[in-house]
């Protein structure tokens, strides 16, 4: 089974792509899609639109697991909030499985505790999948905890 995570941004979305094989979990990818941050919102938009519409194919990811809206700073929540009306339209429209977690959650999985930190969370991450150094950048690391924590869900689920 193959799940692509997504930690929904605007200025950078964070995608790390796993594949499961019983009690293993192997990388396949993972990266960020950034948008400029002096360009019009509408042409932020369409590229995330663009680059996943060509990411996701790619990808084939039997289930998407995306960081549900846990509320920050206004402005920087409503950013956020647009990029993830792009991606649950895309997903949408190519048909993709989805779950939510939303970082408490993530960081529940992982650790054990959803409070614990960056760091912890890297950690995690490089540990269970067995990576040579802690996955950067921080937003495509948080895209393959999320993935991570998707796979605990899928048990008796068939991709």
């Amino acid at each position: 089974m193959r799940i692509l995570g997504l930690d929904p941004g605007l200025a950078t979305l964070g995608y790390g792509c796993i594949e499961v094989q019983g009690n293993t979990c192997q990388v396949c990818d993972f990266g960020v899609i950034t948008t400029p941050a002096h360009t019009p919102m509408g042409d932020r938009l369409q590229s995330l639109y663009s680059d996943l519409h060509t990411l996701i194919p790619a990808l084939q990811p039997d289930w998407v697991a995306l960081e549900r809206l846990f509320f920050y700073k206004m402005s920087h929540t409503i950013l956020v909030a647009q990029a993830r009306g792009v991606i649950l339209l895309v997903l949408s429209q190519l048909h993709c499985p989805l779950m939510e977690f939303t970082p408490p959650q993530v960081k529940q999985a992982l650790t054990g505790y959803g409070n614990a930190t960056k760091m912890d969370m890297q950690q995690a991450v490089q540990r269970e999948l067995h990576l040579s150094h802690l996955p950067q950048p921080d937003d495509a690391a948080d895209a393959l905890a999320i993935a991570l924590t998707a796979s605990r869900h899928c048990d008796g689920i068939n991709g």
